[in-house]
């Protein structure tokens, strides 16, 4: 009798460990990165293979808006680099939204989120929309019970995270394990830092004109030579706006969330990557096209009050550019669409195989 409780006894450990093994998540692995500094690790919620698939199962359930028309993939297209195709996102109500729809990529190095910064990590920025009225406008409690009552999301919330209470944060958690793992680095430029491929001869004068501080000048916000991001992450008055005095700005921007007079007007400097596909541009979505952008830029910049002081330098109005020099800055803008990211299937709504 001894030996036989001992064997059954050892064999259950052996089935206890085993599904211990079966259930510890796995960890996320991100494809290689040239060129791109060292990734900023989340040590509150390090990403799993689990936690990510969860995340994009939310990302894309509309079972987080109210009226369960709404999903975070409404206003962040896949096509479109995670962002909306439309001035302002229409939300459950029909209202249209204050701003562009940022795009969702690269979300790793970034310390602050939305055009104002109002959040500071992933996941602060995932409760915003949820809880907006004229987004999703949904209850958290409401979503949390939604959610527990799942039994798919119960085990894909166990399977991810273990026997834990499922709540706002975990679910927070989990879409921000999915949005910080769209990952866009294989555009035609970064096969051109590997090495792989060549710019033609307009898309390198491109380059060398967005980066050329007497030219057009566009490195400090947006580095492309020595940083893959193409963005500082920064803020900063671009000058869209004709303010001379506070109370002229429409959007007071960065303001908002500081109430520091320096950050009037300012907002959040998007990166230039997947740029051919995140149209229409800026803050307000005032511009359809790059050429719109550029001509921005060239000729239609407002000496503003609170305006970055490396506008400034520019020639009146802008950095006054030749049509050529425009033609050839697009060309290199191209360069930085990422195809594999806008197609790839392990990025898309994950109900559609249901």
């Amino acid at each position: 009798m001894r030996l036989t409780t001992l064997l059954l006894w050892v064999f259950g450990l052996m089935l206890v460990s085993a599904s211990v093994i079966r259930t510890t998540p796995k960890a996320y692995v991100f494809p290689e990165m040239f060129f791109f500094p060292e990734m900023p690790q989340a040590a509150s919620n390090p990403l799993t293979v689990e936690g990510v698939d969860l995340g994009r199962y939310l990302f894309y359930d509309s079972i987080l808006s109210s009226d369960y028309s709404v999903s975070c993939a409404s206003c962040h297209l896949q096509a479109r680099a995670f962002s909306d195709n439309k001035r302002f996102s229409i939300g459950v109500n029909g209202v249209a939204t204050s701003r562009n729809s940022m795009p969702l990529f690269n979300l790793a190095w970034n310390d602050a989120f939305f055009w104002d910064g109002k959040a500071k990590t992933i996941e602060e920025q995932v409760l915003f929309p949820v809880r907006d009225h004229n987004e999703m406008n949904l209850d958290w409690k409401e979503a949390e019970t939604r959610i527990r009552k799942s039994r798919f999301y119960r085990k894909k919330f166990k399977a991810a995270f273990g026997s834990i209470e499922i709540d706002s944060i975990l679910i927070a958690k989990a879409i921000a394990q999915f949005e910080r793992s769209l990952i866009s680095s294989n555009s035609k430029y970064d096969q051109a830092l590997r090495r792989e491929v060549y710019l033609s001869p307009d898309e390198y004068d491109g380059f060398v004109l967005m980066n050329d501080q007497s030219m057009a000048n566009c490195l400090h916000c947006h580095p492309t030579d020595a940083n893959a991001l193409a963005t500082t992450g920064k803020f900063s008055n671009n000058g869209l706006q004709k303010a001379r005095i506070s109370s002229d700005f429409s959007d007071k921007g960065r303001f908002l969330q500081t109430q520091r007079d320096e950050d009037l007007g300012l907002f959040k400097i998007p990166s230039l990557r997947n740029i051919a596909v995140t149209a229409p541009y800026m803050h307000d979505g005032r511009f359809e096209t790059l050429e719109e952008v550029i001509d921005f830029y060239s000729e239609g910049v407002n000496l503003s009050h609170n305006i970055d002081s490396k506008m400034t330098t520019a020639h009146v109005g802008g950095v006054q550019l030749t049509s050529e020099e425009k033609r050839k800055i697009i060309c290199f803008l191209n360069t930085l669409t990422d195809s594999t990211f806008l197609t790839n299937p392990e990025l898309q709504n994950p109900w559609k195989s249901k």
